[in-house]
């Protein structure tokens, strides 16, 4: 079983997270941003991953602190999970509607952080989540998970329906790229040899 456990503590933040990436999709999630915690609930469920992850953040700032800080936790517990990657598919893609939405996710975990982000929210909020801390919660994701993430939302009307289908994309594209495909056992995912 490939797992991880991350505690980190800073002066703004402290989280703590542990991942199985052959879960079953439970989740025990608390960050103190409860649409936060649906978008990663939904992530586990939907990707098959146990996921517990505690955060406590200084939100009588702001939220910024403690949702970047929950991506960079998540990127380094997949990171530490997959180890060396030998094996994995290394990229995936999924594309889900979503009642009168459409959004596409495709990720690389091949080593080079990179993030395009373009989720067509126009609201300050969705529930009580700042929307434009979504891009910062995937920054910190990929530049610990080691990932190239690109979610777009084509169309749709509903800010809460465009955050859930990126949501539910990316933990199906991570599902793919995560799994280990037996043909490639100990074999890197990469013609040069390394990630």
């Amino acid at each position: 079983m490939r797992q991880a456990a991350i505690r980190r503590d800073t002066k703004e933040t402290r989280i703590a997270g542990r991942l199985k990436i052959e879960g079953l999709g439970r989740y025990e999630i608390s960050t103190g941003v409860r649409f936060l915690d649906h978008m990663l609930e939904l992530f586990a469920k939907h990707g098959g991953f146990d996921l517990k992850l505690h955060a406590e953040g200084d939100l009588d700032v702001d939220q910024h602190h403690t949702v970047e800080d929950v991506g960079i936790v998540l990127g380094q517990l997949f990171a530490q999970a997959l180890g060396d990657r030998r094996g994995i598919n290394r990229a995936g893609y999924f594309v889900l509607p979503m009642d009168e939405t459409l959004a596409v996710v495709a990720v690389d975990l091949g080593g080079r952080p990179t993030l395009v982000y373009k989720d067509l929210v126009r609201v300050r909020l969705v529930g009580d989540l700042q929307a434009e801390l979504l891009e910062d919660f995937f920054g910190g994701f990929v530049n610990h998970a080691g990932a190239n993430l690109h979610a777009k939302v084509m169309y749709g009307r509903s800010s809460h329906h465009k955050v859930e289908a990126i949501f539910k994309c990316w933990a199906r594209a991570m599902q793919y790229a995560c799994s280990k495909d037996a043909r490639l056992k100990g074999q890197l995912p990469s013609t040069k040899g390394l990630l």
